[in-house]
């Protein structure tokens, strides 16, 4: 769950939501910038359900009694996060190997090799062994310039919806979450010293160097769930209870 606190309500926004957006980004990808080819639309997909492991968790949302807030996808219980990373990855590539291969890298890739913790360490083995397991199984050389490609995409859509996502629109660059204040992490060909993003207005958000085809639009959904509603009725009660809202943010070339 994405959680964005205020004065007397949390706005709350599902994963896989958030990864609908991710899906819609990829989707609006310039097509000179990679070659269609059944490799790119399994990982297409890969980018459109790499959160879907969050389904059964958003359902039911926890509190944490510590912060006095829902848990959100940063600090969520890591016994019960990495289960069900492990089911999502599973369902995922159950119906694309390759989709399930990215998937398991994205998720690898939140957790530092030096961990202490054995579940953090059993994890990153696990899934490692279940990465070369998956390419076997496909039974076929995917160049590593390739699944690289396609790898550092998935993390580029993954953040540019978190970036609409986690903030209020229109905040000012210096106010931004740390994450992207200088711009993502990924580099591309076309963005050799990577892309940053702008809120323009409260409606549009500028990214440059411009990864897509044309402008467009994308709908966030969430809910608004009364803090009084949770002290009366329970996070999960006032969470199914809440009415589902949505703003529209539209992407387009930094003026």
């Amino acid at each position: 769950m994405i959680v964005n606190e205020k004065e007397d309500h949390f706005i709350m926004i599902p994963q896989h939501e958030h990864a609908y957006i991710s899906g819609l980004l990829v989707f609006n990808w310039k097509k000179n910038f990679l070659l269609r080819s059944k490799l790119r639309e399994e990982a297409d997909w890969a980018i459109r359900q790499h959160d879907r492991a969050w389904i059964p968790l958003d359902d039911h949302p926890l509190w944490n009694e510590e912060k006095q807030r829902p848990y959100s996808f940063t600090d969520y219980p890591v016994k019960e996060k990495l289960e069900a990373y492990q089911r999502g990855i599973s369902e995922v590539a159950s119906q694309s190997l390759y989709a399930g291969i990215l998937c398991s890298k994205h998720y690898v890739s939140f957790f530092s090799e030096d961990s202490e913790d054995p579940l953090v360490i059993d994890f990153l083995s696990e899934e490692k062994d279940r990465q070369r397991e998956l390419f076997e199984l496909m039974e076929m050389d995917v160049p590593y310039d390739i699944f690289d490609l396609h790898f550092r995409r998935l993390q580029f859509c993954d953040d540019l919806s978190l970036y609409v996502c986690m903030q209020d629109a229109g905040i000012p660059k210096d106010e931004e979450v740390a994450w992207f204040k200088n711009g993502f992490r990924q580099f591309f060909d076309f963005a050799p010293a990577g892309m940053i993003a702008h809120w323009e207005d409260e409606t549009h958000v500028s990214v440059h160097p411009f990864p897509f085809e044309q402008p467009f639009e994308v709908r966030i959904p969430y809910r608004i769930v009364s803090k009084k509603e949770i002290s009366e009725k329970g996070l999960e009660e006032a969470y199914q209870e809440a009415e589902w809202h949505s703003k529209h943010i539209g992407f387009i070339r930094q003026q």
